[in-house]
């Protein structure tokens, strides 16, 4: 076997475990955001007592919920694409991050991204959060 067709899988293997870390990385960014946002809005919204600011926060809640999604749906396309170049011959490899043959999958999808056990809790448990302090801020 030839030594530079042997490392082909594990440069193209490094490709996309780049490209999975990066969305990994956006998901934690996000998360940070989402709190950074919400917390500034609930200190303007007892500062000035405006009631208003409390019901705007839940915008960006549903606003990073959606991205989270989305970056969640990417990252687990990327996954199987990786699982799938894992099984390749080495002649097979031809350097592809297309991962739209694996969008069929319904665990891929943007909602089923959305609706997973981790975005949930974070995001309806800050929601639940939300509402909890918008009745203290009274």
């Amino acid at each position: 076997m030839d030594p530079i067709s042997s490392n082909n899988k594990h440069k193209h293997l490094e490709f996309i475990q780049v490209a999975i870390n990066r969305m990994s990385g956006n998901l934690f960014l996000l998360k940070g955001w989402s709190i950074t946002l919400i917390a500034a809005l609930f200190a303007l919204a007892a500062k000035d007592s405006n009631k208003s600011y409390v019901l705007i926060a839940y915008f960006p809640l549903f606003i990073f919920w959606s991205l989270d999604g989305y970056f969640l749906s990417q990252e687990r396309k990327f996954r199987a694409l990786y699982d799938y170049v894992r099984k390749l011959k080495e002649f097979e490899i031809d350097f592809s991050m297309d991962t739209r043959p694996f969008s069929d999958d319904p665990r891929n999808t943007w909602f089923s991204a959305m609706s997973s056990r981790t975005l949930v809790i974070y995001y309806a448990g800050l929601a639940a959060i939300m509402l909890v302090l918008m009745y203290l801020v009274r």
